[in-house]
């Protein structure tokens, strides 16, 4: 059975991007799993989207904790623990990363010399999370690292799932898709389906009595309140809203009172926002009466915040 995970972030198209190379199974005449997995989240939160593909019906339900192929979209995920990139990830699984650093440098940063494959961001592209058809191009890049899926299949696929997108689209994902499978030939057929494990052969571990605990220190549930500050939410973040305080009126019970998250404090009359915690929905810069707030990618953040904070203290 070939196991495939899909992490991006919201907004770029992984649950659709799974849906493609279900269906693209499915016209080489495999059985297949595909279903997305994500909560209540918005746009720049890490999701994963899963793919199971068999030639006999597959019994497995649920998450995929062993795969064959993880495909990263956005590289700064790899980072993030939440996002579980990592998971299960052992010598017979391979990597592919979309990222502008080389396989050796991930290698290095990740301390292992496991399988990694780069899809190259495309250098016309500033920002690697605005991408455009990324998901297109990990389908591409995974059709020919499997192997088994082949040009025709796969365009078809992008037909059937992005049928109510307009002609111009789909040719633009058909064209990114086949661009990132040529770009793969190096590497096809690499990833190897896992052998099931046999009850035969189960042995039963060796379990671990762990010393009992007062409920206050071993049970799961949380106690004391607040503790969703030391969530850092501003590590979803693709775009941020910068404050210019030069031409902002102090109409603080706007901007405040619409951000969802409760990440504009007021220092006296003045907005301040909490980066930590903002996740960049933009609520706030479309409230703002006197377009005070502007969003930038994220990338260029610094910078900015700090030009801002400088207007603060003026």
């Amino acid at each position: 059975m070939y196991r495939i995970r899909f992490h991006g972030r919201g907004g770029q198209g992984m649950k659709t991007a799974g849906r493609i190379l279900g269906t693209a199974f499915f016209n080489e005449g495999y059985e297949v799993q595909d279903a997305p997995r994500y909560g209540a989240e918005r746009r720049g939160a890490p999701i994963f989207s899963y793919v199971r593909a068999d030639k006999k019906p597959i019994d497995e339900r649920g998450i995929i904790t062993n795969p064959d192929l993880i495909i990263v979209a956005d590289d700064s995920l790899v980072n993030i623990p939440a996002a579980g990139v990592m998971q299960g990830l052992n010598e017979h699984a391979v990597l592919l990363i979309n990222s502008r650093e080389t396989a050796e440098t991930w290698q290095n940063r990740l301390g292992t010399k496991i399988n990694i494959i780069v899809l190259p961001v495309n250098s016309s592209v500033p920002n690697p999370a605005e991408m455009p058809f990324i998901g297109a191009a990990c389908v591409g890049a995974a059709a020919r690292l499997l192997g088994v899926v082949g040009q025709s299949a796969l365009v078809d696929a992008i037909h059937e799932e992005l049928q109510d997108q307009g002609p111009d689209i789909i040719k633009a994902n058909c064209d990114r898709a086949l661009e990132a499978f040529e770009y793969m030939a190096l590497y096809e057929n690499c990833v190897q389906q896992r052998q099931a494990a046999s009850a035969l052969d189960y042995q039963q571990p060796e379990w671990i009595r762990p010393v009992f605990e007062k409920a206050r220190i071993a049970a799961p549930t949380i106690h004391a309140g607040l503790t969703s500050v030391q969530v850092k939410t501003g590590l979803w973040r693709t775009l941020c809203p910068i404050i210019e305080y030069d031409r902002c009126n102090r109409c603080w019970w706007i901007c405040s009172s619409a951000c969802p998250h409760n990440a504009i404090n007021v220092d006296g009359s003045t907005p301040v926002i909490d980066y930590d915690h903002c996740v960049g929905c933009m609520v706030c810069v479309a409230q703002c009466p006197p377009h005070a707030i502007s969003a930038i990618p994220e990338a260029e953040a610094d910078s900015e915040i700090k030009k801002s904070m400088q207007q603060l203290a003026h």
